[in-house]
């Protein structure tokens, strides 16, 4: 059974900082391109960033300079360290695995960036 769980989400104020965690079961987790989305209330879901089995990595451009992903293959697990938070940055951060026609999805995990 594929399993891929958000973790880390919660309440920031802007300007600070969060760091999601994405513990996956279930895939052959190093062959995969690991990807964090987001998508807020009334919005499409969109790409934050991404990062290939070798590490390559790309980021959309709001989270460019400000959110940084990274892997551990040891622990199948990806993250993204989120800083200089905006009130925009506000979402559900989903966790996606993909491998040719594989893809999995994360439940998502609640971001909320606020004074």
């Amino acid at each position: 059974q594929v399993q891929l769980v958000e973790s880390g989400g919660g309440l920031a104020q802007p300007g600070g900082s969060l760091r999601l965690s994405c513990a996956t079961s279930g895939i052959s987790f190093q062959l995969y391109n690991m990807n964090w989305y987001r998508q807020a209330p009334g919005k499409l879901r969109e790409l934050v960033a991404g990062i290939t089995p070798d590490s390559g990595t790309k980021y959309a451009d709001s989270a460019k300079d400000r959110f940084a992903i990274s892997r551990d293959n040891s622990k199948k697990t990806v993250n993204l360290h989120m800083s200089s938070l905006k009130p925009e940055d506000t979402a559900v951060y989903y966790c996606n695995a993909v491998f040719r026609t594989l893809e999995y999805w994360g439940q998502g995990t609640q971001v909320a960036v606020s004074s």
